[in-house]
């Protein structure tokens, strides 16, 4: 069986085109399929479109409302975490990404037991050119410091494996990065290109400024080379320092000081108060997601769940 999971975050315009489009790609597989929503409280009638569908369908669809919104990361884990079949679909609702790729993927499993993932990536992109930098940059910078391989322009656009999904459900930490625990977990995938469509309707929800704190979130989960940079960068400030000091004292033999020391108190106290809350931030950041980790809060709280097969 395939699960299609697909996270909706105010899609009222696009859930039910997404749905009619998977039932139309899937008319003419052998294999079973089901389709799994995840409104991640959505503020629009997202909602009671979903409740709509599954009450006039035929299929096997489900629906996991949220409380509240709680972020694409969470939504995707709810969607593996109830997902019954044996290759397991992430795709999103705005109809960006075609499920007739779901199940060219499927019979690309099925023919190569090798692999246990297929992950589309876009080979050309539809963005602005500083969106693509800052992409290029921060896929450079987190594969230098981290020890799990980012495959560069690697969207959440996937086709899982029954293994693969039940190790990354394993993984219950609060704080989610997707594309850092797939390539955590291991497995072999395979990439494959895929062609990015407009969104049927409605405007993107990734914003420069929620992608920057996206990746912020993917390089403090998955190293702590920035707590090694704050070491350095203390080691580096204490010789500079000494060096300063070498260099007043001297100066002060050997020529005097008309303003005795204000110059160099003044550029010390700012150069060391600067690196002292910088590497103070950084590890309050490592020691604040640490303190909610052990909070064990629930990465979700479904306020209902709807099930096409429980009417």
């Amino acid at each position: 069986m395939i699960s299609f999971v697909i996270p909706c975050y105010n899609e009222e315009n696009n859930v039910k085109p997404m749905y009619d489009l998977v039932l139309d790609r899937c008319k003419d597989i052998k294999d079973k399929f089901e389709i799994i929503f995840i409104n991640d409280g959505s503020k629009d009638k997202t909602i009671d479109n979903l409740r709509e569908i599954v009450n006039s369908t035929r299929e096997n669809v489900r629906v996991i409302d949220f409380s509240r919104n709680f972020g694409k990361e969470s939504a995707i884990f709810a969607g593996l975490s109830n997902a019954k079949g044996d290759y397991v679909a992430l795709i999103d609702g705005d109809l960006q990404q075609d499920p007739k790729y779901v199940v060219d993927a499927v019979k690309f499993l099925e023919e190569n037991k090798y692999f246990d993932c297929v992950t589309y990536y876009q080979e050309t992109r539809k963005e602005g050119k500083l969106i693509s930098f800052f992409k290029r940059t921060f896929y450079k910078v987190i594969n230098k410091m981290s020890d799990c391989e980012f495959v560069e322009n690697a969207s959440d656009f996937r086709i899982l494996r029954r293994n693969m999904v039940d190790s990354i459900v394993g993984m219950e930490e609060y704080f989610r990065f997707s594309k850092g625990i797939f390539s955590w977990v291991g497995f072999h995938s395979h990439n494959l290109p895929y062609d990015v469509k407009d969104r049927n309707s409605g405007t993107t929800k990734w914003g420069f400024k929620k992608l920057l704190k996206y990746a912020f979130d993917g390089i403090i989960a998955f190293t702590t080379v920035p707590l090694k940079l704050a070491t350095y960068t203390g080691i580096i400030s204490f010789v500079i320092s000494l060096i300063c000091i070498i260099g007043v004292i001297i100066e002060k033999l050997c020529f005097g000081i008309e303003v005795p020391g204000y110059a160099t108190i003044i550029i010390l106290l700012l150069l060391l108060g600067g690196l002292q809350l910088s590497s103070l931030g950084i590890l309050g950041e490592y020691l604040g997601r640490t303190y909610i980790e052990t909070k064990k809060r629930p990465i979700f709280i479904a306020r209902e769940i709807l099930d096409s097969k429980e009417k």
